[in-house]
């Protein structure tokens, strides 16, 4: 709810835009699929945690004492470091992604250190959700958000932001990491 919620709202009074661009483009192009998975990987999400409230038995493997103390800390962490990833965007926060939109290349803040720090953000809270209710929906949540994660940025976003922003999105994209420090930079040619 902050996360979508208050941060659409947010951006709609700050700049007149909801920030949302939710085409997700033609049924069956890897667009299309990232965002399908996206949205169940939130569906999950929720549903894992409502599902361990309601009986459903934890993965025996998963199932310790310090995951379930240590998992709703880790997903506060992760809440706490999407809104301030968020806010390091400003009037360029999008969810999704419109061709044909050019807004300014954010490379400060929480983009200094990762090109995608909400979303590695994201699957740190989907892992603290795991940690504490460690049923089997809830690994399929973050299992799903992982793969739709890596196919949004891949396949979708980084080529928009070469087509966007060339030469520039370029350099930044070899000298910072996809999701975490120095891992997942492009090759400059």
């Amino acid at each position: 709810m902050l996360a979508f919620g208050w941060r659409t709202l947010a951006q709609w009074r700050a700049t007149g835009d909801t920030g949302l661009r939710l085409d997700a483009g033609p049924p069956g192009t890897l667009r299309w699929w990232a965002k399908i998975l996206f949205v169940a990987a939130l569906v999950l999400g929720v549903a894992g945690p409502a599902a361990g409230l309601a009986g459903l038995d934890p993965i025996g493997a998963l199932d310790h004492r310090w995951a379930q103390v240590t998992g709703p800390i880790i997903a506060i962490l992760g809440i706490g470091a999407v809104l301030v990833a968020q806010l390091n965007m400003g009037a360029s926060w999008r969810i999704g992604v419109d061709p044909g939109e050019r807004t300014a290349l954010v490379t400060g803040g929480a983009f200094a250190v990762s090109r995608n720090p909400i979303f590695a953000a994201m699957a740190v809270t989907s892992t603290g959700l795991t940690l504490m209710a460690p049923n089997p929906v809830a690994v399929v949540a973050t299992v799903a958000l992982l793969v739709a994660l890596q196919a949004q940025v891949r396949r979708v976003e980084e080529p928009y932001l070469l087509r966007a922003h060339g030469d520039s999105y370029a350099a930044y994209a070899a000298r910072v990491g996809r999701f975490v420090p120095g891992l997942g930079r492009l090759a400059l040619e």
